[in-house]
């Protein structure tokens, strides 16, 4: 018979923006309607604007609606944001916190949760009514919690690592070249 562990193993919890989602996907919807009536329709060299254009747009879309997500694990944080993800030890991590927007300190550096939304007119009506707090303020104090409890793991150490997202970066920087210079060509 085997003994139950001390700490149960949960899967790493997300966060995510769901009128982050929804925006982006009726933006990708939007884009893909116009540039492909562009394509399809277009004379000379219409449809290879349109196609430069989607090339630069859709990475950016996607970067700063579909993208962007926390993820909280046993013994780190993934910070995913359009540019950038961060990985975060719980040790590493000094505060997170929640005023006009998310942030998680550490190191002396702050980053930003874009994955967070923080609404003040959701933390109003929250006051006022007395129930539970704002959805970003629960989400906050739980990633905090988290810290705290996740700091002293042994794996939970380490240093924060930046990586830039060059999936979005170098698209839509091939995009707006190709666009630029499809226009000067003209």
């Amino acid at each position: 018979m085997t003994s139950p562990s001390p700490e149960q193993e949960y899967a790493d919890r997300r966060y995510r923006s769901p009128a982050g989602i929804a925006g982006g996907v009726l933006l990708l919807a939007l884009a893909g309607w116009l540039g492909g009536d562009a394509v399809a329709r277009g004379d000379g060299r219409t449809p290879w604007l349109a196609l430069a254009g989607l090339l630069c747009v859709v990475p950016l879309i996607i970067a700063f609606t579909l993208r962007p997500a926390v993820f909280a694990g046993a013994s780190r944080l993934l910070v995913r944001n359009p540019f950038r993800t961060i990985t975060l030890p719980w040790a590493a991590v000094d505060a997170v916190r929640a005023g006009y927007s998310s942030e998680v300190l550490a190191g002396g550096s702050t980053y930003q949760l874009w994955a967070v939304p923080v609404s003040l007119r959701k933390r109003k009506r929250a006051a006022r009514s007395g129930a539970e707090a704002a959805p970003a303020d629960q989400t906050v104090a739980e990633l905090q919690e988290l810290a705290e409890r996740g700091a002293s793991r042994e794996d939970a150490k380490g240093d924060v690592v930046v990586r830039w997202a060059y999936e979005v970066l170098v698209p839509s920087g091939v995009g707006l070249v190709l666009f630029v210079v499809l226009l000067v060509a003209g």
